[in-house]
């Protein structure tokens, strides 16, 4: 059972909670940066410093790292992604239904009339792409268009045209980036503690000094995990926020209530599909998902939570 009964108030709360995380994710990311600076910095002096100067600088790198690798992905992120899924741009004239209720969703969404693209496949899946909110492409499968009703078709674009209004795609990107560098940064840190273990004979550290070491392999070891279980979380938070905005697009919950529970029993892995673009899709193509699946490994919510959420929004 939701929390709330008004999509308005399932938005706001969903948001702060996306919000909660990237900045727990960003506190996490800097930490790991300032451990790796004021480890090498450690490594140099022969003496691990309280306050360090380099730690505060690899934290400011990382920063920029992010952003920098977070625009080019945003770049060229959307191309890549309809590449690998082989999506195929269709007129009005191939799908006028389909056509005619994602121009009315774009309409009450306020959101420019996006690409429209079918992915030739009997399973029922769709996403939503795009580096901003002007430039962006729905994309169904042929089995969601041959199975689903107009009700039910209004709800999951409506859900699709949510992502790309609450600007999703840029959300994800930024957390995907983050977590890689995290999980590289991460890697770079272990290995240079065992160099310098290796590598020095004398190792005359303080007690404190080698308290902070031990504290800085446990993080180096679980900040990754972290991370991973922070992305999905937002991932998880973003679709909460999409099935609650759907609602304010049509007014109708029980369009997208219907879709999600067809969605459910056919949503079966198809070409053009990978764990890279799983957490695209309205469910996910590659894993079902319950309320045990552990946090770390879930890219959405569970189907009967989105459900209950949905049938307690008011309209």
């Amino acid at each position: 059972m939701a929390a709330t009964t008004d999509f308005v108030a399932a938005q706001k709360q969903n948001r702060r909670n996306t919000f909660l995380l990237l900045a727990i994710l960003t506190a996490l990311a800097a930490a790991v940066g300032y451990g790796i600076g004021w480890l090498l910095e450690g490594e140099t002096s022969g003496a691990l410093p309280l306050v360090s100067t380099a730690g505060v600088t690899a934290a400011g790198l990382m920063a920029v790292v992010s952003i920098g690798w977070s625009a080019l992905s945003l770049a060229v992120g959307d191309k890549m992604v309809l590449a690998m899924s082989g999506a195929k741009e269709i007129g009005k004239a191939d799908a006028p239904q389909l056509y005619n209720v994602v121009e009315e969703i774009s309409i009450a969404a306020g959101v420019p009339m996006p690409k429209v693209m079918v992915l030739e496949t009997d399973a029922l899946n769709a996403f939503a792409t795009g580096n901003r909110v002007g430039h962006g492409t729905i994309a169904v499968t042929r089995g969601l268009i041959d199975t689903l009703n107009r009700d039910e078709l209004q709800g999951v674009v409506a859900h699709e045209m949510a992502h790309l209004a609450n600007l999703d795609t840029r959300y994800m990107v930024v957390v995907g980036v983050t977590v890689g560098l995290i999980a590289l940064v991460c890697d770079m840190l272990l290995r240079t503690m065992a160099w310098g273990r290796g590598g020095r004979s004398s190792g005359k550290k303080s007690s404190g000094g080698g308290i902070l070491i031990i504290v800085l392999i446990v993080v180096a070891i679980f900040a990754p995990l972290a991370a991973k279980a922070v992305q999905m979380a937002v991932s998880r938070q973003r679709e909460y926020l999409a099935d609650a905005t759907s609602v304010q697009f049509t007014r109708n919950p029980n369009g997208l209530i219907s879709a999600l529970g067809k969605l459910a029993d056919k949503a079966a892995p198809f070409p053009g599909v990978s764990r890279a673009t799983q957490h695209l899709f309205i469910v996910n193509p590659v894993q079902t998902f319950t309320s045990k699946t552990p946090a770390l490994l879930a890219t959405h919510p569970d189907i009967e939570d989105r459900i209950a959420r949905l049938r307690n929004l008011g309209s």
